[in-house]
């Protein structure tokens, strides 16, 4: 399972057109699934992920969690985090998990995040999402298991 976390002031997200999703400050989380991923590998994305300190306080530390500033998550599941770019030029995703176990992994991420008291917006699983954000730093961080 891989994870790119983004810092946002803002973002919005829409298929079609329609808006489908929006927060205000917090993360945008782009969340691909592997093969082999399971619950316990969500699960420590589950408990990674609430008290990463990526925010500042108020004398400019990075010492808040996206609980603590009272932030939002909006969580995108992104097979494409496990492309190939090793041979060719076109990318293969032979390592990214099949779309319904990935799903299943991508909601219980979701719904885990949740519990830990955070406001979770969702991306549509599998179709194509427009994103606007605006990235707050830009601060990204990059998470594997």
């Amino acid at each position: 399972m891989k994870a790119v976390i983004q810092r946002v002031i803002n973002a919005d997200l829409k298929v079609d057109g329609k808006l489908i999703s929006e927060i205000g400050k917090g993360y945008v989380i782009f969340l691909g699934v592997g093969k082999g991923d399971t619950k316990e590998t969500a699960d420590y994305f589950i408990k990674k992920i609430p008290p990463l300190r990526i925010f500042e306080d108020e004398n400019g530390k990075i010492n808040k969690s996206v609980i603590d500033v009272g932030g939002e998550i909006l969580l995108v599941s992104q097979f494409t985090l496990f492309a190939n770019t090793s041979h060719g030029n076109r990318p293969d995703f032979l390592s990214a998990e099949a779309p319904n176990l990935a799903n299943e992994l991508y909601l219980y991420v979701g719904k885990g995040l949740e519990k830990s008291g955070i406001t979770v917006k969702y991306g549509v699983f599998g179709e194509d999402m427009k994103i606007s954000q605006i990235n707050d730093g830009p601060f990204t961080v990059i998470m594997e298991k």
